[in-house]
């Protein structure tokens, strides 16, 4: 379940967004940009990659999915150092920063823990245990004012993690979801996740399906937001009623605008660029978006030599 997971984990994402991907090419999609101006960073000595994450200004995060260890750089000049040497057996799928209270939240992968650092110094502040059944696949994270929320690939199930005013971990609660977010039909189900500005809804991105939902937090009843398609669905950022849309074997990132009400949207602009090679998260920096190249195209598990943060101007 642990070591074997690994492999697992990438086969499944591959197999989905293989056969997706195939369905997503018949799409009569909007006009394609390649900006022209993108930034490559190599992250040091990474044997894998998978989760950004913005923290304060023009710092990012980006963790080595399989070997657990963060990265720390700056999009602007290009700097990235080794920021946290993670414990062996640890693992980083998507991450978060809840900048208030400067922690950095990161989704455990098959063993359904969370692990949560300090962005002041990279200690360690704690391993939660998320997950009671297996299989699990924590696979990424969204933070509100009041705790982190992560999705698990392989249940239907979402777990909240509170956080209390001072930046205090409390105890994890498990919300079972029903709806279309409960659907368990896919190698890899409910994975990138993201919240409103007031925290009532939760967003959530179903690879299987290649749809967004909405959840609610309280209830965990799920809607299908219409007129979204997105094969190869991965990790996506929310802001205001803005959607980024993180397509990893489609080597896009497509902007999807909502209506008021969350329950329908439009694809409004699709960016790629030359130097994706299967990207899986995004975070927003200005006018720039940075994504990480996962390069899962190149083996089972990744073989390549470098792993990246490619930013590009959205």
């Amino acid at each position: 379940m642990h070591r074997p997971g690994k492999l697992i984990r990438v086969a499944a994402i591959a197999a989905t967004a293989l056969v997706t991907g195939l369905a997503g090419q018949m799409l009569a999609l909007p006009a394609q940009a390649s900006p022209p101006g993108e930034t490559v960073i190599v992250l040091p000595g990474a044997t894998s990659a998978e989760g950004i994450a913005a923290g304060t200004g023009t710092t990012f995060y980006a963790g080595d999915l399989f070997g657990g260890d963060i990265y720390r750089g700056d999009v602007n000049t290009g700097d990235v150092e080794l920021f946290i040497d993670a414990p062996p057996g640890h693992m980083a799928a998507g991450l978060v920063v809840d900048v208030p209270h400067r922690l950095l939240f990161v989704a455990g992968g098959f063993d359904g823990t969370a692990h949560v650092y300090s962005t002041a110094t990279g200690a360690h502040v704690a391993t939660v245990q998320l997950a009671t059944e297996f299989p699990s696949i924590v696979n990424d994270v969204a933070v509100t004012k009041d705790g982190a929320w992560f999705t698990d690939s392989a249940q239907a199930k979402l777990y909240f993690v509170p956080v209390s005013p001072l930046g205090e971990l409390g105890t994890p609660r498990t919300l079972l979801l029903s709806g279309p977010a409960a659907n368990l039909t896919g190698e890899v189900n409910n994975n990138g996740i993201r919240a409103t500005a007031d925290g009532h809804t939760l967003v959530v991105a179903h690879s299987g399906d290649g749809v967004l939902n909405t959840v609610d937090p309280v209830s965990g009843a799920s809607s299908t937001i219409s007129g979204v398609s997105v094969p190869n669905v991965d990790g996506i950022l929310l802001e205001g009623r803005t959607v980024y849309a993180v397509l990893n074997f489609s080597n896009e990132i497509v902007q999807i605008s909502l209506d008021g009400s969350l329950e329908s949207g439009t694809r409004v602009k699709t960016i790629t660029s030359p130097a994706f090679q299967i990207p899986t998260t995004v975070a927003r920096f200005g006018d720039r978006l940075a994504t990480v190249n996962a390069k899962f195209d190149t083996g089972l598990p990744p073989t390549a030599d470098t792993y990246e943060v490619v930013v590009v101007d959205r």
